[in-house]
């Protein structure tokens, strides 16, 4: 093993990764709250729940798309097909909210949260959004198809490591973060790297780079 069959997969696994965590959306902005709040009582369950559960999404993508090439080629360039214009799309509204930004807004008072309640919002928000499945299973895992069989684990093991990085970010430095998120210009500079990340990763698979 080299680095560029073990590090470099890792790194393009979790650039990839935190460009599909890092968006203004439902999940983020309640981890958000919750660490705002600073009750590691809560932030605790709620970040292991949300990495845990991106872990076991990519997983399923991975193995799904590595069985899906075996068994049926021709599929695999639809779906590689499919999943290079979503990228693109996905790249393109990054770069529209890079050109006009909005803002993370959270309220909420210390301590509104309990455990009960916050755990069970947050799979809530994980399992019955239908775009992380997009995201994670079909997305990730046609990308990590596109990898060799020695680097696809190394890449996999990226995208979870991104994704337990982001929230572990976003809710023990909530605090710290605020103030940063609260500004458009932040989410600007976050989403024109996003857009150019998703671009060419489109590009990549369209043309099957």
């Amino acid at each position: 093993m080299t680095p560029a069959t073990t590090l470099l997969p890792a790194l393009l696994g979790l650039a990839t990764g935190l460009s599909l965590i890092i968006a203004i959306g439902a999940q983020n902005a309640f981890v958000l709250r919750l660490g705002i709040e600073g009750r590691t009582r809560v932030i605790l369950p709620v970040v292991l729940i949300c990495a845990v559960s991106d872990a076991a999404l990519i997983l399923a993508g991975v193995l799904g798309m590595g069985a899906l090439v075996a068994a049926a080629p021709v599929a695999m360039v639809v779906v590689r097909i499919v999943g290079a214009a979503f990228l693109v799309g996905y790249g393109l509204w990054a770069a529209r909210r890079a050109i006009r930004p909005g803002a993370l807004l959270v309220t909420g008072s210390p301590g509104a949260t309990g455990l009960g309640a916050a755990v069970g919002t947050v799979l809530a928000l994980t399992w019955l959004n239908p775009h992380v499945y997009l995201d994670t299973v079909v997305l990730l895992g046609s990308v990590a198809s596109q990898q060799d069989a020695a680097e696809r684990w190394w890449w996999a093991g990226g995208a979870m490591t991104a994704s337990l990085v982001w929230f572990a970010a976003l809710g023990f430095g909530a605090r710290l973060l605020r103030p940063v998120f609260a500004r458009p210009g932040a989410w600007r500079i976050l989403d024109g790297i996003i857009a150019v990340v998703m671009l060419a990763l489109g590009a990549r698979l369209a043309f099957d780079l």
